[in-house]
């Protein structure tokens, strides 16, 4: 009976908790290491002797012994002259024993390695792991990954509900997870794949599975779509840290793989195979952070040679070529350059460090330079939005070779003087390709002055002057007066020199601007961007603190005594006495868990670098909910006081963007955009550039953008003086205000100055009020008119009208069935802005928006393009974007200089192709850009005249658009959305129709050939 009598399992008790880290690629490093070293099998099983044997013992079932005793066969077996164990070579039996070690031994003995891993370093899971370590040990787990999701999703096995597939499941993406760690993983496969004595024919195609297999993406969807299956099944806790799922962090470990491959002294024909995978890597996502990889690899480390990384870039097509190389360009600008500004005598060293790299990384490579002088000259290139640093390092690097500058020099002469460019181009754009002229020129003068001499005699020359000064646009005329006095500066002598005589050329912009010219950058060593990435912080991982538990105060014990206190009626005199207040319960020190009282409540940030501080500390709950009610406030009262703010606001501004609401903190979104709007408010000239490049570049969410452009939105208001914040007032110093006291005393009741506790917290929709109103503002007269026409003077009709617009455009936010009602009144004369403010809202806010938009929409081979244009194109997104545009046109009012500039671009975007492709069958779209000539009539409704000069066929086409999509409307639902936007169209048909009937002979030759 005793042999009956078998236990049925054994369970092993592990103490160790912690999960260790297998690396099985040491041991393939380790080749030599001694026998005494190899796991020994135990002396009662006899040993495997040949492959053969130990797939037969794999085969049967072995016990966990055997198994241990298989692996380190196969680990030490090696055929004669090979590097490599026989499992890792391809052939007929090293597959099956790879498909018997995934299909059988994984699901059987996975646990039981597990748990072995944590006693013995040279554990059976190690072992395992290395004999599978191979695009056929891969490939096996991808094969048995996807039966194991084909049997889950079918309909007989929904009906059964087998529970081992999802635990199957979990098993093997835990291994297939742990089998590709490691930066050299794909070292060690290429070189098992190319370690035999194979011809090429053999060989290659080896190499080339090895490209598919990783480079198709084939293994980020397969562990997603086992995961999704996984949680289907309701079994979420079988799934482990699941990171091939994440397309950024796989695309990062290919990325260390791939440098780890080139690095290695590999055979530039060799090469080739590796380039592939780079390609086929562009396309799976992330294709930045897949260069910034093989950048920090390959270029930015000590003691490496960019050699390596221009091999990989040289066997790319030219294409390919092109877009990583503008790529790597952004980088540098974006992680370097850009902080520097306007590039003093302090920033040398770095921009002759990012000049080396690109020496290092092209050379003298023919096509690498043909691709930055088309990025220099391109209509669409030369770093734009971009810091002047990354242009001087490349103009550095171009410096090598004379016909190079004279081939910049001469195009972007060309282009600077043409009409089109001049008329159509962002400005932003045009001062881009101001700063690579300036900067040729410079070069070009210290190396052959005769050239420079003979292209300022010439006829290109003085049209590009004659027309920079005909231009329209103020911004234009001063770009062709510096580029005029420093060219001449350079060449002419004395009295011979060009000099308008003008403010603008004479203050710093033109004086930094003509010193260009001087400009002389070097090629230098890597180090300085060496030291300034190992400067950047890494972030530590902490455990998230438990947020505290708020208990009600624990009830007294009922004894069934009833206590009650009498009065023995006092006098008059006691009720002058004020007796205390009763101390506030605090539900924490009532807690009935005396550990859980917490005595260290964070106190409210006092200094820009403690907000800093809560704002990273995203585990906690105290420090996220002080750091956003404290925000607005902080930083509105540090902003006039020290340095503060100046130099922490981009970090600021990036926290604020970035923050999510992990906690569901109350008004969480009201007090983020607060915070970002007192950021702006304080440095508006730098932070609505900032905020303008972030909306486009940025890897932020669609909600993320909305608020970035509520925020440009409602701070160009407040500057202009039309909104008044409430965090204004309460931000003042105590110092500028009297005591609590002795304002009850003086100023009773009806302060102006309100505590923070009354603050209201901003709508959600406070942008689409505000275009509401301006709508209700530029119908009512309208409306008014049509009633006088139909019944009677404006006298009788205009308060009926008037009310019943209100009711139709304005509603509560918080009840849509609550109207507000106004009293008639004549539309308000807007207020005359200072220039200083109009000039800022035109530089800082408005130009950088709309440049970034167009030039969005021509970098078409961008690496990012399909995914920035989705973003720009989603018609929410689209619709509050113009929204922005035309607000801070409306803001900037009606003196602005910049006004013909800012039209002419508001204009010609609300008519182009991408924005009417989008309005095409979406009213928010249709009413955003309906809108956007609401804002742009009432501002010009004094330069009309100018208007049809300057813009005719503008005028006319948008006549003609807005007819179209007055005509598509069938409105006929009172108070509903399509109603609302037939009558906006039908206003501003009215409005532009005036303006092409009082000057039609103005406009009469641009509508000839108008179709």
């Amino acid at each position: 009976m005793d042999e009956l009598l078998r236990p049925a399992s054994i369970i092993r008790t592990i103490t160790g908790e912690k999960k260790p880290e297998v690396d099985f690629l040491r041991e393939s490093r380790a080749q030599g290491r001694s026998s005494n070293a190899e796991p020994k099998p135990n002396a009662g099983h006899k040993p495997p002797t040949s492959l053969e044997d130990a797939l037969e013992i794999l085969r049967h079932e072995p016990d966990y012994d055997s198994l241990i005793a298989v692996l380190a066969f196969l680990f030490r077996h090696k055929p004669d002259g090979a590097s490599f164990p026989s499992i890792k070579l391809p052939s007929p039996l090293s597959a099956q024993l790879v498909q018997v070690l995934v299909s059988q031994i994984v699901p059987n003995y996975w646990t039981l390695l597990l748990e072995d891993s944590h006693q013995t370093k040279d554990s059976g899971l190690r072992l395992l792991l290395y004999c599978l370590a191979s695009s056929t040990g891969v490939n096996a787990a991808l094969v048995r990954l996807s039966a194991l999701i084909q049997e889950a999703k079918s309909e007989a096995t929904a009906r059964t509900k087998r529970p081992d597939l999802c635990i199957n499941l979990g098993i093997i993406l835990d291994l297939l997870c742990r089998l590709v760690q490691g930066d050299g993983w794909l070292l060690e496969a290429y070189r098992a794949a190319t370690s035999s004595a194979d011809g090429p024919a053999r060989v290659k195609p080896r190499v080339q599975e090895i490209v598919t297999t990783f480079g198709n993406g084939r293994l980020i969807s397969m562990a997603a779509e086992a995961e999704a299956t996984a949680k289907a099944n309701g079994s979420n806790k079988l799934i482990g840290d699941n990171w091939l799922a994440d397309p950024s962090q796989y695309v990062e470990w290919l990325g260390r793989n791939i440098a780890k491959l080139v690095s290695s002294g590999m055979e530039p024909e060799q090469t080739k195979s590796v380039s592939g995978l780079f390609v086929k890597a562009l396309h799976l996502g992330h294709p930045e952070k897949l260069i910034k990889q093989l950048l920090s690899e390959l270029v930015l480390r000590p003691h490496c040679d960019a050699k390596d990384f221009k091999t990989l870039l040289g066997h790319l097509p030219q294409s390919e070529q092109r877009k990583v190389l503008f790529s790597v360009l952004k980088l540098f600008s974006v992680e370097h350059l850009d902080r520097l500004g306007r590039c003093d005598a302090a920033s040398t060293p770095t921009i002759a460090a990012v000049a080396g790299a690109l020496d290092g990384v092209l050379g003298k490579d023919e096509n690498g330079r043909r691709h930055l002088v088309e990025w220099l000259t391109a209509s669409s290139g030369a770093g734009l939005g971009d810091g002047v640093g990354i242009r001087r390092a490349v103009m550095a690097f171009m410096s090598q070779n004379k016909d190079d500058l004279v081939n910049v020099l001469e195009k972007s002469l060309s282009q600077f003087g043409d009409q089109l460019y001049i008329k159509h181009s962002p400005m932003l754009q045009q001062e881009a390709h101001a700063q690579i002229l300036l900067l040729a020129a410079g070069y070009v003068h210290r190396l052959t002055p005769i050239k420079l001499s003979m292209l300022l005699r010439s006829s290109v020359w003085l049209n590009a002057i004659s027309n920079r000064l005909a231009a329209p646009h103020t911004r234009a005329r001063f770009l062709g007066m510096v580029v005029g006095e420093a060219l001449s500066g350079l060449v002419d002598k004395g009295d011979k020199r060009l000099s308008f005589k003008m403010e603008e050329t004479d203050q710093d912009e033109g004086k930094w601007y003509k010193g260009l010219t001087e400009v002389s950058d070097e090629i230098g060593p890597l180090q300085p961007l060496i030291d300034s990435r190992a400067d950047v912080p890494r972030p530590k991982k902490r455990e998230a603190p438990r947020k505290p538990v708020t208990r009600p105060a624990p009830q007294p014990p009922q004894t069934g005594f009833i206590i009650e206190e009498l009065s023995d009626g006092g006098g008059p005199e006691e009720d002058d006495i004020v007796p205390y207040a009763k101390p506030d319960s605090d539900p924490e020190d009532s807690d009935d868990d005396a550990t859980l009282v917490r005595r260290n409540k964070p106190k409210a940030p006092v200094y820009i670098r403690d907000l800093i501080k809560y704002l990273r500390d995203t585990d906690s709950y105290d420090h996220q909910k002080l750091a956003l009610t404290t925000a607005p406030t902080l930083i509105r009262r540090k902003a006039g006081y020290g340095t503060e703010v100046s130099e922490h606001a981009e970090e600021l501004a990036s926290l604020l963007v970035g923050l999510s609401d992990k906690f569901e903190t109350k008004n969480f979104d009201e007090l983020r955009i607060q915070g970002m709007i007192a950021i702006v408010v304080a440095k508006p000239e730098k932070m609505g550039q900032w905020f303008a490049k972030t909306f486009f570049d940025g890897d932020y969410s669609i909600s993320q953008r909305a608020s970035v452009l509520v925020v440009l939105g409602l701070s160009a208001r407040e500057l202009a003086g039309l909104e008044t914040s409430d965090y204004a007032a309460a931000a003042s110093f105590p110092s500028k205000t009297l005591p609590e006291r002795a304002e009850r005393l003086y100023l009773g009741h009806s302060s102006t100055t309100q505590p923070s506790s009354s603050l209201k917290p901003l709508p959600p929709n406070a942008l689409d009020n505000i275009a509401t109103s301006l709508t209700s503002a530029f119908l009512a007269p309208l409306a008014a008119t049509a009633a006088d026409a139909a019944t009677g003077p404006d006298i009788l009709k205009l308060s009926t009208f008037t009310s019943r617009l209100t009711d139709d455009q304005t509603s509560s936010p918080s009840n849509p069935k609550v109207k507000y009602k106004s009293q008639p009144r004549a539309k308000p004369r807007l207020r005359a802005i200072p220039n200083n403010t109009a000039h800022l809202l035109s530089t800082s806010f408005f130009s950088p928006l709309i440049a970034r938009f167009q030039a969005a929409l021509h970098t078409a081979g961008s690496l990012s393009s399909r995914t920035g244009k989705t973003i720009l194109f989603h018609p929410y997104l689209l619709a509050l974007y113009l929204k922005t545009l035309a607000l801070l046109l409306h803001a900037a009012g009606p003196s602005t200089l910049a006004l013909p500039h800012m039209t002419a671009e508001l204009w010609r975007l609300l008519l182009s192709t991408g924005v009417r492709a989008q309005a095409v069958g979406d009213l928010s779209v249709i009413q955003a850009v309906l809108f956007g000539y609401v804002a742009l009539l009432d501002v010009n409704e004094d330069r009309m005249r100018e208007v049809c000069v300057e813009l005719g066929r503008e005028v006319v086409e948008a006549v003609e658009w807005v007819a179209g999509v007055f005509g598509g409307l069938r409105g006929g639902d009172e108070g509903g959305e399509e109603e609302r936007v037939k009558a906006l169209a039908a206003a501003v048909l009215v409005r532009l129709r005036e303006g092409v009937e009082k000057y039609r002979l103005l406009l009469i030759g641009d509508l000839i050939g108008f179709g």
